[in-house]
């Protein structure tokens, strides 16, 4: 005779899973989802067009004509189709959503060693934008004061506690639904910073006697700042770290699965994407060579009251990046606390965690600055894998393409190239890190 359940343990059952619903309610990825395709477009919009941008004239600069046209182009092929995989496999499995990059990982590399995989490489990237926005907030809003008013001396650090005072209060909004108006403003910056630094390059027109010669004069310093460059353009292909939480705000049905709208968003990002990307990296390299600077709106002296207006767009573009990226950390920081350690879900606790993490990654950018080394050495090491080759072993994890065929070499030739840039890359940057650490003086 096979035993029955007792009617106490069903109502603990019942009450279990309303307490796991409430949860899934409160936490920011999961908390609302009723998104359109439109803010899939400005998501990704907002989460890959940032501070990458701005450095890719000097990319270019640091790989020449052929190899950077070759580099800017495949990595957009590669990222266009690693991400497309993505959006795929957010419901693979029937009746399921993988509302995380992790969840996904779990799916395809086992329940304890995809968290071990994922979460590291996920955790790394998002924190490590963070910090990089914050320097470039800071940057920019102090390259606004001095256009403005050039007697302005404040210092660095001050900035980008001004730039870090806005996240202490955008932070506290719920969820990624809540942050659309946000994303959305910081879309349209990043398109309209896009198109002045490049139509600004054509008025300037080009440089008296530029020079298209790597900028590195010995061979060990052109080989070092290649591997830079690899990872500056690594870095700005970073959108997949969140590409599964933005899919998880689209509401879907076995009829109208949320690829659909996830994907019509995803095409018009990428467009997007290629009309910022290509004029900024092949025009601004054209008209100032190897003298380029590391943030293309540095080299860019006149008209001043324009140069001022696009460094306040990179801002506001800006804190729209950043707070895409902080609502997944901020997603696994409360699912750790309600969930494993039992704390109520609560406003005090949001408040607290999150205000911490600003205050880290705030503390954290004030104390290393050093924006073109940070670029390199952060999109070698834990942008290429999550971006360009760990969508690709997930994909033959899990649907196990015919082996030789054409999607099992396209898969194997992104993870090739990816983990030659995720070994290579880092070094030119960590290099970089340590020559300007050799001059820095901390909090100047």
């Amino acid at each position: 005779m096979v035993p029955q359940p007792s009617s106490g343990s069903a109502v603990v059952d019942e009450e279990e899973l309303k307490r796991q619903k409430a949860i899934d309610d409160w936490l920011p990825i999961t908390g609302s989802r009723n998104a359109k395709w439109w803010y899939s477009a400005f998501h990704n919009v907002t989460a890959m067009v940032g501070a990458g941008v701005l450095s890719l004239p000097y990319a270019m600069a640091q790989l020449g004509w052929g190899p950077g046209t070759a580099v800017m182009i495949l990595s957009w092929i590669i990222t266009f189709y690693t991400l497309w995989q993505m959006v795929e496999m957010h419901e693979m499995v029937p009746g399921k959503r993988f509302d995380r990059y992790h969840e996904l990982g779990q799916q395809a590399f086992g329940e304890k060693l995809g968290l071990y995989i994922v979460v590291p490489q996920q955790l790394l990237v998002e924190v490590s934008v963070c910090i990089v926005y914050m320097v470039t907030g800071g940057k920019s809003l102090q390259k606004f004061a001095v256009t403005v008013s050039p007697d302005t001396d404040l210092k660095l650090t001050y900035y980008i506690l001004i730039f870090a005072s806005v996240h202490f209060v955008l932070s506290h909004l719920p969820n990624l639904n809540s942050i659309s108006w946000v994303s959305l403003s910081a879309a349209v910056m990043s398109l309209t910073y896009s198109t002045i630094a490049w139509t600004a390059s054509i008025h300037k027109g080009i440089e008296p006697h530029v020079s298209y010669a790597l900028k590195a004069t010995t061979s060990t310093g052109r080989a070092f700042n290649f591997l830079t460059a690899l990872g500056d353009v690594a870095f700005a292909y970073a959108g997949h770290n969140v590409v599964l939480e933005i899919q998880a705000t689209i509401p879907s049905t076995p009829e109208k699965p949320s690829k659909g709208p996830m994907w019509k968003g995803v095409i018009v990002a990428y467009i997007v994407v290629a009309i910022c990307y290509f004029p900024v990296a092949f025009i601004g390299y054209a008209v100032f060579g190897n003298d380029v600077e590391d943030n293309i709106l540095l080299s860019l002296g006149k008209p001043a009251w324009l140069i001022a207006a696009a460094n306040m767009f990179v801002v506001i573009h800006v804190v729209g990046s950043y707070q895409i990226y902080a609502m997944p950390v901020f997603d696994m920081l409360e699912t750790y606390l309600v969930k494993k350690l039992k704390f109520d879900p609560s406003f005090k606790l949001r408040f607290i965690t999150r205000s911490v993490y600003v205050g880290a990654t705030m503390f954290i950018g004030m104390t290393f600055p050093f924006f073109g080394g940070l670029l390199g050495f952060f999109g070698g090491l834990v942008f290429a894998p999550t971006t360009f080759f760990l969508p690709c072993i997930m994909w033959l994890a899990i649907f196990k393409p015919k082996r030789f065929g054409l999607s099992w070499w396209c898969n194997w030739v992104c993870i090739v190239l990816g983990v030659t840039l995720m070994i290579i890359a880092p070094i030119g940057g960590l290099r970089s890190i340590i020559l300007n650490a050799k001059t820095y003086r901390f909090y100047s």
